[in-house]
């Protein structure tokens, strides 16, 4: 049943596919109409994106073609639509970069915002971090020879072992 039904579509539509691919073959041995491609740099981003489409693809049917058929204003507007300063390619706006320095402070005013909020609200250092609490933790490990070969309990050791803090005030 939905074989004999996907037969009916596909044969309904062959006709009429058939004729668009005449159209298309026949549309494409004939130049393009000056008016349609005059002022064509001026147009190209007012013109409708299907009228563009459409366009586009009368040139390049066109272009399938022998390439000394086409007209000057042909091979322009083929080579302006393809490589033209319009879409991805269109220039930026003059303040630009304005906008991403100003949106870029804004960010790394807000971040500091929120970070002195978060350390204003903090709680205070816990009391291994002071210098006096690592220095005994120093003399601890040296009791215990730890590390003896490299570490803190070696002979002739000069590195800071676990101080890393400044003194407490």
């Amino acid at each position: 049943m939905m074989r004999t039904s996907l037969l009916r579509a596909t044969r309904a539509a062959a006709p009429s596919a058939r004729l668009a691919m005449v159209q298309r073959a026949a549309a494409s041995t004939h130049a393009i109409s000056k008016p349609t491609l005059a002022n064509i740099e001026k147009r190209w981003e007012d013109l409708p994106s299907t009228e563009q489409a459409e366009l586009w693809m009368a040139l390049r049917d066109r272009m399938k073609e022998n390439w000394a058929e086409l007209t000057v204003q042909e091979k322009k507007a083929a080579y302006w639509i393809a490589f033209g300063p319009h879409g991805p390619r269109a220039q930026a706006p003059a303040d630009e970069g304005r906008k991403v320095a100003l949106y870029v402070a804004i960010g790394v005013g807000v971040s500091f915002a929120v970070f002195a909020t978060m350390r204003m609200f903090a709680k205070p250092a816990p009391s291994t971090m002071t210098k006096e609490y690592q220095e005994a933790s120093n003399e601890f490990v040296k009791a215990q020879r730890a590390e003896p070969l490299t570490g803190i309990s070696s002979p002739g050791y000069e590195g800071k072992g676990m101080v890393q803090s400044p003194p407490k005030h």
